[in-house]
């Protein structure tokens, strides 16, 4: 199974991401620090897709943490959508 990270995954866009991702059959590992986002999202895909999803709960700009994800799975793709907003 083809393995992906989607940071910010649990967001707007990538929650709807992520559902589309697995529905495609993909497997998916989220990354995000709930910020912007509640751990609710998770829950609401699983429930969507009917498939579990890895969260890991962490900044993208800790690079320490960062480097414990990449030696504790092997991806296929990163789709980054971490980002702070302002409007």
């Amino acid at each position: 199974m083809r393995k992906i990270l989607v940071t910010g995954g649990l967001g707007y866009i990538g929650s709807h991401t992520v559902v589309e991702l697995q529905n495609e059959g993909f497997e998916v590992v989220v990354l995000d620090n709930l910020n912007n986002s509640t751990i609710d999202v998770k829950g609401k895909i699983e429930k969507i897709t009917g498939q579990p999803i890895e969260l890991e709960i962490a900044d993208v700009n800790d690079a320490q943490r960062l480097n414990l994800i990449f030696e504790k799975y092997q991806f296929d793709g990163i789709i980054h959508f971490a980002a702070y907003k302002a409007v």
